[in-house]
């Protein structure tokens, strides 16, 4: 009797211990997947912020809607590489692609360093603003001109991997004015910006001249403020959807001036 109960005992205290056992295991176990899928959701978040201002990304988290915000003046920035079409005809679509993607990243690395928001880029295109989300004054028109002056620095040096050959060139447009900035679309939402002030920059990058960067009045005023930009008038020139306007080349920023705010 006394061995059949000890036997007896010694079979549940087995299973037990192999329950035990198994528990922690599976405590375990999920404890990893909890934190796999804390660090997915973390790259996810950050992922989104990189799309979105951190502002609105945060509301979309929230399932709140974004509504449309008006901005009084901001200042644009658009560029596009001269004779791009020309560069395409002579990669393989897998060499535009790497040849893109090192020199955007370059310019991540650059505007990085400035109070300025990456809205987009198109193809060769690339769409800079500073004003928006985070209003800062009139200094949007400074952090924009000394991105756009650090740009062409950094692009006369520029050589892609693979492509040393390539020679880049870039042409630049700049406008400050008034914006309505908001989110479209709900698949891949993207926070757009909209208004003739756009349209404008877009109009002194396409009028511009490569390796110069081309403003318009509404810029040039807010810079002449700071009074340490040195700016060229270019006279007047006939604008597609908008007539003659008065323009100027922006040359440089006196380097005393270069440490401040």
């Amino acid at each position: 009797m006394y061995e059949k109960v000890n036997k007896s005992g010694s079979l549940v205290d087995n299973l037990l211990q192999r329950l035990e056992k198994y528990s922690t295991n599976l405590e375990k176990i999920v404890d990893e997947k909890v934190e796999e899928l804390k660090q997915e959701k973390q790259k996810s978040e950050e992922l989104l912020k990189q799309m979105l201002p951190a502002s609105v990304a945060d509301r979309l988290k929230a399932g709140l809607t974004v509504e449309p915000e008006f901005y009084d003046c901001v200042t644009i920035y658009f560029s596009d590489i001269v004779g791009f079409t020309v560069i395409c005809s002579q990669l393989k679509p897998e060499q535009i692609i790497i040849f893109l993607n090192e020199l955007y990243s370059c310019f991540d690395d650059v505007i990085g360093s400035f109070d300025v928001y990456k809205v987009e880029t198109i193809g060769d295109a690339y769409m800079v603003v500073s004003g928006l989300p985070n209003r800062n004054g009139n200094e949007h028109a400074r952090q924009i001109a000394r991105m756009s002056l650090a740009l062409l620095r950094v692009i006369s040096e520029f050589k892609a991997s693979g492509f040393p050959q390539t020679v880049i060139k870039l042409r630049i447009g700049l406008n400050s004015g008034p914006v309505c900035a908001g989110v479209v679309g709900l698949k891949m939402p993207r926070y757009c910006l909209f208004g003739d002030s756009v349209n404008t920059a877009s109009r002194m990058e396409s009028n511009g001249v490569e390796l110069k960067i081309h403003m318009s009045q509404s810029t040039v005023d807010i810079l002449q403020t700071f009074g340490s930009f040195t700016i060229q008038s270019r006279g007047q020139i006939e604008i597609k959807g908008k007539g003659v306007m008065e323009t100027y080349w922006l040359l440089g920023e006196d380097s005393s001036d270069l440490g401040a705010t």
